[in-house]
Protein backbone atom coordinates (compact mmCIF):
# COMPACT_ATOMS: atom_id res chain seq x y z
CA UNK A 1 0.00 0.00 0.00
CA UNK A 2 1.20 3.51 -0.81
CA UNK A 3 2.63 5.09 2.33
CA UNK A 4 0.90 8.45 2.22
CA UNK A 5 -2.44 6.69 2.16
CA UNK A 6 -1.29 4.24 4.83
CA UNK A 7 -0.20 7.02 7.18
CA UNK A 8 -3.39 8.99 6.75
CA UNK A 9 -5.45 5.89 7.44
CA UNK A 10 -3.41 5.07 10.52
CA UNK A 11 -3.70 8.43 12.08
CA UNK A 12 -7.59 8.84 11.62
CA UNK A 13 12.36 -25.46 8.68
CA UNK A 14 10.68 -25.35 5.16
CA UNK A 15 7.67 -25.20 2.87
CA UNK A 16 6.56 -28.57 4.18
CA UNK A 17 6.22 -27.16 7.67
CA UNK A 18 3.39 -28.96 9.45
CA UNK A 19 2.26 -26.01 11.61
CA UNK A 20 -0.43 -24.85 11.40
CA UNK A 21 -2.38 -27.82 10.12
CA UNK A 22 -5.48 -25.69 9.44
CA UNK A 23 -3.64 -23.98 6.58
CA UNK A 24 -3.27 -27.30 4.78
CA UNK A 25 -7.05 -27.85 4.90
CA UNK A 26 -7.80 -24.38 3.57
CA UNK A 27 -9.89 -24.33 0.43
CA UNK A 28 -7.31 -22.26 -1.42
CA UNK A 29 -4.47 -24.66 -0.51
CA UNK A 30 -1.84 -21.96 -0.07
CA UNK A 31 1.48 -22.92 1.45
CA UNK A 32 1.80 -19.47 3.03
CA UNK A 33 -1.18 -17.58 4.38
CA UNK A 34 -0.80 -14.66 6.73
CA UNK A 35 -0.92 -10.98 7.47
CA UNK A 36 1.14 -7.81 7.33
CA UNK A 37 2.10 -6.21 10.62
CA UNK A 38 2.34 -2.46 10.11
CA UNK A 39 3.30 0.34 12.48
CA UNK A 40 7.09 0.29 12.87
CA UNK A 41 7.27 2.30 9.63
CA UNK A 42 4.74 4.94 10.78
CA UNK A 43 5.85 8.53 11.29
CA UNK A 44 8.42 8.38 8.53
CA UNK A 45 8.46 12.17 8.27
CA UNK A 46 9.95 12.25 11.76
CA UNK A 47 13.18 10.28 11.80
CA UNK A 48 14.32 8.60 13.86
CA UNK A 49 11.14 9.37 15.80
CA UNK A 50 10.07 8.26 19.24
CA UNK A 51 8.92 4.71 19.93
CA UNK A 52 5.36 4.78 21.22
CA UNK A 53 4.72 8.25 19.81
CA UNK A 54 5.75 8.24 16.14
CA UNK A 55 5.78 4.50 15.57
CA UNK A 56 5.08 1.22 17.32
CA UNK A 57 6.00 -2.44 17.20
CA UNK A 58 3.57 -5.32 17.13
CA UNK A 59 1.43 -7.01 19.73
CA UNK A 60 3.06 -10.41 20.17
CA UNK A 61 0.01 -11.75 21.98
CA UNK A 62 -1.89 -11.67 18.66
CA UNK A 63 0.55 -14.02 16.91
CA UNK A 64 -0.76 -17.27 18.48
CA UNK A 65 -4.29 -16.02 17.77
CA UNK A 66 -3.48 -15.66 14.08
CA UNK A 67 -1.68 -19.01 13.99
CA UNK A 68 -4.71 -20.70 15.53
CA UNK A 69 -6.76 -19.21 12.67
CA UNK A 70 -4.48 -20.92 10.15
CA UNK A 71 -1.88 -18.24 9.43
CA UNK A 72 1.79 -19.15 9.15
CA UNK A 73 3.53 -16.04 7.84
CA UNK A 74 3.88 -12.47 9.15
CA UNK A 75 5.32 -9.61 7.07
CA UNK A 76 7.02 -7.23 9.49
CA UNK A 77 7.09 -3.74 8.00
CA UNK A 78 9.82 -1.40 9.22
CA UNK A 79 11.70 1.79 8.36
CA UNK A 80 15.22 1.51 6.92
CA UNK A 81 16.42 4.76 8.49
CA UNK A 82 15.54 3.53 11.97
CA UNK A 83 17.11 0.10 11.48
CA UNK A 84 20.36 1.34 9.87
CA UNK A 85 20.46 5.10 10.48
CA UNK A 86 22.48 7.81 8.72
CA UNK A 87 24.21 5.63 6.10
CA UNK A 88 23.45 2.46 4.19
CA UNK A 89 26.92 1.30 5.21
CA UNK A 90 26.27 1.87 8.92
CA UNK A 91 25.58 -0.54 11.79
CA UNK A 92 22.24 -1.66 13.14
CA UNK A 93 20.56 0.62 15.65
CA UNK A 94 20.65 -1.52 18.81
CA UNK A 95 17.20 -0.53 20.09
CA UNK A 96 15.19 -0.71 16.88
CA UNK A 97 16.96 -3.87 15.75
CA UNK A 98 16.45 -5.31 19.21
CA UNK A 99 12.70 -4.88 18.82
CA UNK A 100 12.82 -6.47 15.37
CA UNK A 101 14.83 -9.41 16.69
CA UNK A 102 12.36 -9.94 19.52
CA UNK A 103 9.49 -10.06 17.02
CA UNK A 104 11.28 -12.40 14.62
CA UNK A 105 12.45 -14.77 17.33
CA UNK A 106 9.01 -15.05 18.88
CA UNK A 107 7.21 -15.66 15.58
CA UNK A 108 9.70 -18.25 14.38
CA UNK A 109 9.76 -19.97 17.80
CA UNK A 110 6.12 -20.81 17.14
CA UNK A 111 7.02 -22.41 13.81
CA UNK A 112 5.74 -19.55 11.64
CA UNK A 113 7.64 -17.48 9.07
CA UNK A 114 8.74 -13.89 9.70
CA UNK A 115 9.29 -11.73 6.63
CA UNK A 116 11.49 -8.67 7.17
CA UNK A 117 10.25 -5.82 4.98
CA UNK A 118 11.82 -2.34 4.73
CA UNK A 119 8.76 -0.25 3.88
CA UNK A 120 10.70 2.39 1.95
CA UNK A 121 9.58 2.36 -1.70
CA UNK A 122 13.18 2.25 -2.87
CA UNK A 123 14.00 5.44 -0.97
CA UNK A 124 16.36 6.28 1.90
CA UNK A 125 15.83 9.60 3.66
CA UNK A 126 13.33 10.41 0.89
CA UNK A 127 15.90 10.01 -1.88
CA UNK A 128 15.79 7.26 -4.49
CA UNK A 129 18.47 4.70 -3.65
CA UNK A 130 21.03 4.83 -6.45
CA UNK A 131 23.91 3.29 -4.51
CA UNK A 132 23.60 -0.42 -5.23
CA UNK A 133 26.78 -1.17 -3.26
CA UNK A 134 25.26 0.62 -0.29
CA UNK A 135 22.04 -1.34 -0.66
CA UNK A 136 24.03 -4.56 -0.75
CA UNK A 137 25.84 -3.49 2.42
CA UNK A 138 22.54 -2.61 4.10
CA UNK A 139 21.13 -6.05 3.41
CA UNK A 140 24.30 -7.82 4.54
CA UNK A 141 24.01 -5.97 7.84
CA UNK A 142 20.30 -6.71 8.25
CA UNK A 143 20.47 -10.37 7.26
CA UNK A 144 23.53 -11.39 9.27
CA UNK A 145 21.78 -11.81 12.68
CA UNK A 146 19.20 -14.11 11.07
CA UNK A 147 21.43 -16.13 8.77
CA UNK A 148 20.88 -19.37 10.70
CA UNK A 149 17.09 -19.03 10.97
CA UNK A 150 15.44 -20.72 8.00
CA UNK A 151 12.01 -19.37 9.00
CA UNK A 152 13.04 -15.80 8.19
CA UNK A 153 12.28 -14.34 4.77
CA UNK A 154 13.77 -11.18 3.30
CA UNK A 155 11.65 -8.73 1.29
CA UNK A 156 14.07 -6.47 -0.59
CA UNK A 157 11.91 -3.31 -0.31
CA UNK A 158 8.25 -2.40 -0.32
CA UNK A 159 6.80 -1.15 -3.61
CA UNK A 160 9.53 0.43 -5.68
CA UNK A 161 7.93 3.05 -7.91
CA UNK A 162 8.74 5.84 -10.37
CA UNK A 163 12.31 4.64 -10.76
CA UNK A 164 14.35 3.49 -13.76
CA UNK A 165 13.48 -0.13 -14.39
CA UNK A 166 17.13 -1.12 -14.62
CA UNK A 167 17.75 0.41 -11.18
CA UNK A 168 14.94 -1.62 -9.61
CA UNK A 169 16.47 -4.80 -11.03
CA UNK A 170 19.95 -3.80 -9.87
CA UNK A 171 18.76 -3.02 -6.34
CA UNK A 172 17.01 -6.35 -6.07
CA UNK A 173 20.14 -8.13 -7.27
CA UNK A 174 22.26 -6.15 -4.81
CA UNK A 175 19.97 -7.24 -1.97
CA UNK A 176 20.26 -10.88 -3.05
CA UNK A 177 24.04 -10.58 -3.23
CA UNK A 178 24.27 -8.97 0.19
CA UNK A 179 22.06 -11.58 1.86
CA UNK A 180 23.79 -14.56 0.30
CA UNK A 181 27.21 -13.00 0.75
CA UNK A 182 27.05 -13.25 4.55
CA UNK A 183 25.97 -16.87 4.49
CA UNK A 184 22.19 -16.52 4.77
CA UNK A 185 21.54 -19.35 2.34
CA UNK A 186 18.47 -21.14 3.68
CA UNK A 187 16.02 -18.23 3.56
CA UNK A 188 13.61 -17.22 0.84
CA UNK A 189 14.08 -13.76 -0.68
CA UNK A 190 11.12 -11.91 -2.21
CA UNK A 191 12.13 -9.38 -4.89
CA UNK A 192 9.60 -6.65 -5.60
CA UNK A 193 9.04 -4.86 -8.87
CA UNK A 194 8.56 -1.29 -10.04
CA UNK A 195 5.15 0.42 -10.29
CA UNK A 196 4.20 -0.56 -6.73
CA UNK A 197 4.85 -4.22 -7.68
CA UNK A 198 1.24 -4.67 -8.81
CA UNK A 199 0.29 -8.11 -10.07
CA UNK A 200 -2.15 -6.58 -12.56
CA UNK A 201 0.60 -4.41 -14.09
CA UNK A 202 3.49 -6.84 -13.70
CA UNK A 203 3.77 -7.42 -17.44
CA UNK A 204 2.59 -4.06 -18.77
CA UNK A 205 4.85 -2.04 -16.43
CA UNK A 206 8.06 -3.63 -17.67
CA UNK A 207 8.66 -5.84 -14.64
CA UNK A 208 7.92 -8.93 -16.67
CA UNK A 209 10.55 -8.09 -19.26
CA UNK A 210 13.33 -7.45 -16.73
CA UNK A 211 12.81 -9.01 -13.32
CA UNK A 212 13.26 -12.58 -14.52
CA UNK A 213 16.96 -11.87 -14.96
CA UNK A 214 17.60 -11.91 -11.21
CA UNK A 215 20.05 -14.59 -10.08
CA UNK A 216 20.12 -16.40 -6.76
CA UNK A 217 22.77 -19.07 -6.17
CA UNK A 218 20.38 -20.79 -3.76
CA UNK A 219 17.42 -20.67 -6.18
CA UNK A 220 15.09 -19.47 -3.43
CA UNK A 221 13.46 -16.39 -4.96
CA UNK A 222 9.73 -15.83 -4.63
CA UNK A 223 8.56 -12.82 -6.63
CA UNK A 224 6.36 -10.61 -4.49
CA UNK A 225 3.40 -8.79 -6.00
CA UNK A 226 0.56 -6.78 -4.44
CA UNK A 227 -3.05 -6.65 -5.51
CA UNK A 228 -5.99 -4.56 -4.37
CA UNK A 229 -9.48 -4.74 -5.77
CA UNK A 230 -10.70 -1.14 -6.04
CA UNK A 231 -10.86 0.75 -9.32
CA UNK A 232 -7.31 2.16 -9.26
CA UNK A 233 -5.75 -0.76 -7.39
CA UNK A 234 -4.56 1.47 -4.55
CA UNK A 235 -6.37 -0.26 -1.70
CA UNK A 236 -8.03 2.91 -0.47
CA UNK A 237 -11.67 1.96 -1.04
CA UNK A 238 -13.95 -0.82 0.19
CA UNK A 239 -15.65 -0.87 -3.21
CA UNK A 240 -14.41 -3.70 -5.42
CA UNK A 241 -14.71 -3.42 -9.20
CA UNK A 242 -16.64 -6.69 -9.47
CA UNK A 243 -16.87 -10.13 -7.89
CA UNK A 244 -14.07 -11.62 -10.05
CA UNK A 245 -11.62 -8.73 -10.05
CA UNK A 246 -9.01 -10.42 -7.83
CA UNK A 247 -8.74 -13.42 -10.11
CA UNK A 248 -8.88 -11.26 -13.23
CA UNK A 249 -5.98 -9.12 -12.05
CA UNK A 250 -3.82 -12.19 -11.38
CA UNK A 251 -4.06 -13.82 -14.79
CA UNK A 252 -1.22 -12.07 -16.64
CA UNK A 253 1.18 -12.41 -13.70
CA UNK A 254 0.29 -16.09 -13.38
CA UNK A 255 1.11 -16.65 -17.02
CA UNK A 256 4.44 -14.84 -16.57
CA UNK A 257 5.35 -17.01 -13.58
CA UNK A 258 4.44 -20.16 -15.48
CA UNK A 259 6.26 -19.18 -18.66
CA UNK A 260 9.40 -18.18 -16.77
CA UNK A 261 9.42 -21.04 -14.25
CA UNK A 262 9.21 -18.63 -11.29
CA UNK A 263 7.39 -18.61 -7.96
CA UNK A 264 5.22 -15.76 -6.71
CA UNK A 265 3.54 -14.55 -3.55
CA UNK A 266 0.91 -11.87 -2.97
CA UNK A 267 2.51 -9.71 -0.30
CA UNK A 268 -0.49 -7.42 0.14
CA UNK A 269 -4.16 -7.83 -0.65
CA UNK A 270 -7.43 -6.63 0.87
CA UNK A 271 -11.05 -5.90 0.08
CA UNK A 272 -14.13 -4.50 1.77
CA UNK A 273 -16.68 -6.18 4.00
CA UNK A 274 -19.41 -6.52 1.38
CA UNK A 275 -20.78 -9.26 -0.84
CA UNK A 276 -18.93 -8.21 -4.00
CA UNK A 277 -15.54 -7.98 -2.31
CA UNK A 278 -16.02 -11.18 -0.32
CA UNK A 279 -16.81 -13.08 -3.50
CA UNK A 280 -13.77 -11.53 -5.19
CA UNK A 281 -11.51 -12.37 -2.25
CA UNK A 282 -12.69 -15.98 -2.10
CA UNK A 283 -12.36 -16.35 -5.85
CA UNK A 284 -8.88 -14.84 -5.95
CA UNK A 285 -7.56 -17.02 -3.14
CA UNK A 286 -9.04 -20.09 -4.79
CA UNK A 287 -7.39 -19.08 -8.07
CA UNK A 288 -4.04 -18.78 -6.30
CA UNK A 289 -4.56 -22.23 -4.80
CA UNK A 290 -5.51 -23.70 -8.16
CA UNK A 291 -2.22 -22.36 -9.52
CA UNK A 292 -0.07 -23.43 -6.59
CA UNK A 293 2.62 -24.65 -8.95
CA UNK A 294 3.64 -20.97 -9.16
CA UNK A 295 1.78 -19.13 -6.38
CA UNK A 296 3.00 -19.86 -2.86
CA UNK A 297 0.71 -17.69 -0.75
CA UNK A 298 -0.85 -14.38 0.23
CA UNK A 299 -0.76 -11.87 3.11
CA UNK A 300 -3.58 -9.54 4.14
CA UNK A 301 -3.00 -5.81 4.56
CA UNK A 302 -2.97 -5.19 7.50
CA UNK A 303 -2.73 -5.80 11.23
CA UNK A 304 -1.05 -3.61 13.81
CA UNK A 305 -2.05 -2.01 17.12
CA UNK A 306 -2.43 1.54 15.78
CA UNK A 307 -4.85 0.93 12.93
CA UNK A 308 -7.97 1.88 14.88
CA UNK A 309 -11.03 1.81 12.60
CA UNK A 310 -9.02 1.48 9.35
CA UNK A 311 -11.16 -0.10 6.63
CA UNK A 312 -9.08 -3.29 6.33
CA UNK A 313 -7.70 -3.73 9.85
CA UNK A 314 -7.05 -7.35 10.80
CA UNK A 315 -5.98 -6.57 14.36
CA UNK A 316 -7.64 -8.81 16.97
CA UNK A 317 -9.96 -8.81 18.69
CA UNK A 318 -12.18 -6.23 16.99
CA UNK A 319 -10.65 -5.32 13.62
CA UNK A 320 -13.30 -5.49 10.92
CA UNK A 321 -11.28 -7.83 8.73
CA UNK A 322 -10.60 -10.09 11.70
CA UNK A 323 -14.19 -10.28 12.88
CA UNK A 324 -16.10 -10.11 9.59
CA UNK A 325 -13.85 -11.08 6.68
CA UNK A 326 -11.32 -13.66 7.87
CA UNK A 327 -13.98 -16.18 9.01
CA UNK A 328 -15.52 -16.12 5.56
CA UNK A 329 -12.15 -16.83 3.92
CA UNK A 330 -11.47 -19.90 6.05
CA UNK A 331 -12.82 -23.35 5.14
CA UNK A 332 -15.60 -24.95 7.09
CA UNK A 333 -14.37 -27.33 9.77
Amino acid sequence: MRFTQLFIAATTVVLALSVPTKNEKRGHKLRFFGVNESGAEFGNQNLPGVYGHDYTWYNLSTIPTFINKGMNIFRLNLQMERLVPNSLYGPLDPYYSGNLTEQVNYITSLGAFAMICPHNYGRYYNNIINDTAGFEAFWATVAKPFKNNALVMFDTNNEYHDMPQSLVVDLNQAAINGIRGIGANSQYITPEGNSYTGAWTWVSSGNGATMGALKDPQNKLIYQMHQYLDSDGSGTSTTCVNSTIFENRLVAATQWLQQNNKLGIIGEFAGGDNATCLAALEGGLKYLGNNDNVWTGAMWWSAGPWWGDYIFTMEPPSGIAYTDILPKLLPDD
